[in-house]
């Protein structure tokens, strides 16, 4: 009896089985975030435009941190996606690690990303180049505005960033943006998926803003949700090797007027979908 007791007892003191971490990594753009709707706000780093978008920023991840915590989340790493880094660190949630600056490893900058989480949420994300409603819409470079089709199929940063998680066996399951984004998200992973939208937009660079109150409490809420739906929510995988087509414009000052440019070729495997085009 006593030798029962005392075996029970050491099952309560070993450490929990591996499958109970439940490791979530949290990518992250600026076009997307609550109070966003001009570039302005996203190209010139440390403008008094941009440093507010930041905090906008962070108000956003904030939220998701504390929902994905409460929701059951044991890790989680926050990656600042957006080209010219929106993390300001004395406004970080605790209960999160943070990767930011560059230049850093990993394929598509999503330094650390591998097969040990449990699923990838997108935040602040933006629709794919010419959707006539995704604020801020485009896909790599507003700029020089490039397409990429993968298979034959028009793909966004969405689906690029889904494509690198899905090399790993990493399901995305919550994106957040506008209507728009939300609407992608759903056409390119499927209904399983939690969808925050955080505004609603009317041109590339005109939107209807919802309050932070509401955006931050459905952003809580909805990575708390997403927790649940893991089990639910596939890698997003496609056909290798995958066919690749760009277009962008040659903005070079010495032309005429900008020449649309086609680039086209094959990957071996999701991970290197973007070296095609370099």
């Amino acid at each position: 009896m006593r030798a029962s007791l005392a075996f029970f007892m050491l099952l309560l003191l070993l450490p929990s089985p591996a499958s109970a971490q439940l490791k979530i990594y949290v990518n992250t753009d600026l076009e997307g975030i609550s109070g966003v709707f001009k570039f302005d706000q996203t190209r010139e780093k440390d403008t008094p435009l941009n440093i507010q978008a930041c905090e906008y920023f962070m108000g956003d991840a904030a939220a998701v941190v504390r929902g994905l915590r409460d929701g059951g989340a044991t890790e989680i790493i926050v990656l600042d996606g957006h080209g010219s880094q929106a993390v300001l660190p004395h406004l970080m949630e605790p209960g999160a690690k943070y990767v930011t600056g560059r230049p850093r490893p990993g394929a598509g900058n999503l330094s650390v990303l591998d097969s040990s989480f449990a699923g990838m949420v997108m935040v602040g994300f933006h629709s794919m180049m010419g959707t006539p409603d995704g604020v801020l819409n485009h896909t790599q470079s507003s700029k020089t505005e490039n397409r990429y089709w993968y298979n034959g199929i028009e793909s966004g940063e969405l689906a690029q960033n889904a494509l690198l998680a899905g090399y790993y066996g990493v399901p995305v399951i919550m994106v957040t943006g506008d209507e728009a984004t939300t609407r992608e998200a759903k056409k390119f992973f499927g209904n399983s998926i939690v969808t925050v939208p955080v505004k609603k937009g009317l041109s590339r660079e005109s939107a209807i803003l919802y309050p932070f109150e509401e955006t931050r409490k459905a952003l809580y809420e909805g990575a708390k949700k997403a927790m649940s739906v893991i089990s639910s929510c596939k890698p997003y995988k496609i056909e290798t090797p995958i066919k690749v087509k760009m277009q962008y414009l040659n903005l070079d000052p010495k032309l005429p007027k900008p020449e649309l440019i086609t680039v086209e070729g094959t990957s071996k495997d999701a991970l290197h979908i973007l070296e095609v085009n370099k």
